[in-house]
């Protein structure tokens, strides 16, 4: 299995913590991670508002997803876009990553700064600049892989174009995978006659090499009734079949790849790729590592109510908030909003309340519900007939929905020992890159 430079990743145990981390108090400035983390600090000694990780949970939501593929005969190249945290991508590719995917050329860097061996950028990528530094990354490293995609033939002739006039004749070829989409969905081509066109432009380059096929099942739908398993599985087959027609085109001596499977539906993927010869079937689900309590907690094949068999993923992110204001009878207003918690995929939930005193257990909170958040403030509303179930200086645990954009607000995450203890050990400190 591929691995990432792991002397890389313990350095980042060095670094030192300062006041742009949010999430460390000022006792902790000055310090390395490694030296903080020695000091096994509590729930109890970081500021709110919050965003936290589950080690429990993390540990058992990798292997779980890497026994799944490994049941069905599929690769994972886990998305790395979700977490941008390279100590988590070295967790997944030792669990048996096939390699780690990414969205744009900056996250490509990042995979290249810690030593990923096997990049996927599901995406085309267009930028001259970039084919030039993927081009000497290439040269200097013939471990390194690299795959990029496409769907049309304007963006093959534009970077046949920019690697022609940077590479000579015997560099190594740039593999792409041919993206097929669908029509009301994001980016491929809307049709297998066009997506032959773009692998025969593919294929008849001096600098790149046809590598497979790729899609994205994800945009055509936010269901799980049968319609909507069936659109995605239709959606696939035509993946499928392109990969079909394209086998004329491939190089003899190259397996070549088919790819679908984000975190919704890599059930339904792996079902319709099952048993495909003479290819290489590789998901790229990312937001398992954190699964959630909310999108993916409904929607995931190995959510609250798995449609799969193969265990289930455990929510592993957590937020923390401070009751600051009480304006109003049946409103409380508390001390995060958007720039600390995701929104996009539905508002959080409260989900238990924090000792107010030493020695006390936690509680779960009910009938509370978030029903908005601003910038820097959220709402916590209860039935204005009923006593006030929280006071100014409450703390609360709240649940999460869409782990991609809850990572991105957050430079150091603090990961805990157990999200349900009175007063959580900190274990670990993961930096990440957005």
């Amino acid at each position: 299995m591929p691995a990432l430079d792991s002397s890389a990743v313990a350095a980042l145990a060095d670094r030192t913590v300062d006041w742009q981390d949010k999430a460390i108090p000022p006792a902790y400035w000055g310090k390395t991670v490694a030296e903080v983390l020695a000091a096994k600090p509590r729930l109890s000694a970081l500021p709110t508002p919050l965003f936290t990780l589950s080690e429990p949970a993390l540990a058992h939501n990798i292997a779980t997803m890497a026994q799944w593929c490994a049941d069905r005969g599929v690769e994972l190249a886990p998305h790395g876009k979700t977490t941008m945290a390279p100590a988590l991508w070295q967790r997944q590719l030792e669990a048996g990553g096939w390699g780690i995917t990414v969205a744009n050329s900056y996250q490509l860097t990042v995979a290249r700064a810690f030593g990923v061996p096997r990049v996927m950028v599901a995406n085309a990528v267009i930028s001259p600049l970039a084919h030039r530094w993927i081009a000497d990354q290439l040269a200097e490293d013939p471990g390194f892989e690299v795959i990029v995609w496409a769907d049309s033939v304007r963006t093959v002739e534009l970077v046949d174009a920019a690697r022609a006039a940077h590479v000579g004749p015997d560099a190594r070829r740039l593999d792409v995978l041919v993206e097929l989409g669908a029509h009301g969905g994001r980016t491929g081509a809307r049709d297998r006659t066009t997506a032959r066109a773009i692998a025969e432009a593919v294929a008849a380059s001096k600098t790149l090499r046809l590598a497979g096929v790729a899609g994205y099942e994800g945009s055509l739908s936010h269901g799980t009734d049968d319609a909507s398993l069936t659109l995605i599985a239709d959606y696939v087959r035509d993946v499928k079949t392109l990969h079909e027609e394209l086998t004329d085109l491939y190089p003899a001596d190259l397996t070549p790849i088919v790819t679908a499977g984000g975190s919704a539906y890599f059930d339904v993927v792996a079902d319709v790729l099952a048993g495909l010869e003479n290819a290489q079937v590789v998901l790229r689900s990312g937001a398992y590592v954190a699964h959630d309590d909310g999108f993916y907690r409904v929607i995931s094949p190995l959510g609250g109510e798995p449609r799969t068999t193969g265990g289930q993923l455990i929510p592993a992110m957590h937020g923390w908030i401070r009751i600051s204001s009480q304006p109003e009878p049946g409103l409380a207003i508390f001390d995060a909003g958007k720039r600390d918690l995701p929104f996009d995929e539905g508002m959080p939930e409260p989900q238990l309340l924090r000792p107010r005193t030493p020695g006390e257990a936690v509680s779960i909170v009910q009938g509370l519900t978030i029903p908005s958040i601003n910038d820097q403030h959220g709402f916590l509303r209860w039935d204005p007939a009923l006593p006030a179930p929280v006071v100014i200086g409450d703390e609360l645990r709240i649940g999460l929905s869409h782990p991609c954009t809850a990572f991105d607000k957050w430079g150091l995450v603090p990961v805990i020992d157990d999200p349900e203890a009175d007063d959580p050990v900190v274990v670990d400190l993961i930096r990440t890159f957005f």
